[in-house]
């Protein structure tokens, strides 16, 4: 499918490789071919861009993509299944290329340490035939949505929340339905809880990452029945799976050019955060902790254990899934009038959304950028 040279062979490796494939009358050694030819971009290197990416190498597909520029944090391990502990701190594109070099040397892989955006999405998209999108908010996946409308590129669309998964394909033939079909507009936040607030549980990222590589390779092969125009549900806690049709709607396939819609890509939570979290510095933290302790609220957002095994003197604990609690909020917003409320993490993300959710409360506090880690280091000095 790649417009690349054509190879007509597979190499001696190849073919051991991928002997249960050849065998397949589904796939065979023209069908190996095809995916060997064939290139897929994986937006987002996380939960079920792990699952993709080592199923898209295990595959055999020629040339992977990877776009992503966050780095690995300890708390990803639980899901993102292509990150080691060894990786942690490192790049995500940097741990996926090596972990995916180890696995199979055949795949030619391409890296982007960047957030896709409105100025490189097409240059960057166009390069691909098949675009899957593991990314994980509404701002980014209307991006890639449109940039594949006006490109007529197929995408892959997956979507996981606590036990819950979705797949799709959008865009597949010129009367197939997209993203805006589904979700004419990009929900609320309150309608929609992120991963910090609600969690997700694992294996379903890694369930729903397979699913959308096996209609890739459904779409590269034009094999089986492709969830264009339907969307499959699947509910991991009570074990249901379900196919819902999906009409399509002329007026959102009406999208010319991705400036006009630039502010509406940027209303996801990156963008709101950047907008509405106030945040201090370790070291302007360290003044205001060292001049007057008692007139502050430190509120340690980690998990009970991290907390028990290293904390900030005078810090209290209020784990960031137990923040909209009743009774907590209610101590916060007490507290708040006599004291400077501060929140803190292991790096700073997840202090960010504690703030965040804090300020729908009308309580003001600031996100200590860097985390206790690097408050602990200054304190030491």
């Amino acid at each position: 499918m790649s417009k690349d040279i054509k190879i007509d062979f597979l190499n001696s490796d190849e073919e051991e490789r991928y002997q249960k494939h050849l065998t397949l009358k589904e796939i065979g050694y023209e069908g190996q071919l095809n995916l060997k030819n064939s290139s897929v971009l994986c937006i987002g290197a996380g939960g079920l861009g792990s699952s993709v990416l080592l199923y898209l190498a295990a595959t055999g597909i020629g040339k992977i993509g990877i776009i992503d520029n966050d780095k690995v944090e300890k708390s990803n391990l639980q899901r993102q299944i292509i990150h080691e502990t060894n990786t942690i701190g490192s790049l995500k594109i940097d741990s996926a290329r090596e972990r995916i070099k180890r696995f199979n040397p055949n795949c030619e892989l391409l890296t982007f340490s960047e957030r896709i955006n409105s100025k490189n999405a097409l240059e960057i998209i166009r390069k691909f035939d098949v675009i899957c999108d593991c990314s994980d908010n509404f701002g980014t996946r209307y991006l890639i949505n449109d940039s594949c409308l006006i490109l007529n590129k197929p995408l892959v669309f997956g979507s996981v929340q606590g036990f819950e998964g979705q797949v799709s394909v959008f865009n597949l033939r010129k009367n197939s339905p997209n993203l805006r079909d589904l979700l004419p507009e990009s929900p609320s936040k309150k309608a929609i809880p992120s991963c910090a607030e609600y969690g997700v549980v694992g294996v379903s990222t890694g369930l729903i990452g397979v699913f959308q590589v096996n209609e890739i390779i459904k779409i590269i092969l034009k094999k089986g029945e492709i969830l264009d125009g339907k969307i499959l549900i699947v509910d991991l806690l009570n074990m249901n799976i379900k196919k819902l049709h999906l009409e399509s709607d002329r007026i959102n396939k009406q999208i010319k050019n991705l400036s006009q819609l630039d502010s509406f890509y940027k209303t996801d939570e990156y963008c709101e955060k950047n907008n509405k979290i106030n945040r201090i510095n370790a070291n302007d933290f360290n003044s205001i902790y060292k001049a007057k302790p008692n007139k502050i609220l430190l509120i340690d957002v980690r998990e009970n254990e991290e907390f028990s095994n290293s904390a900030i003197k005078g810090s209290i604990s209020i784990p960031l899934s137990h923040l909209n609690q009743e009774s907590d909020l209610e101590f916060i917003q007490k507290e708040s009038l006599r004291k400077e409320v501060f929140t803190i993490c292991k790096s700073g993300k997840r202090s960010e959304k504690a703030s965040e959710i804090l300020s729908k409360y009308k309580i003001q506090s600031r996100s200590i950028e860097g985390g206790i880690e690097k408050v602990k280091k200054i304190l030491c000095n």
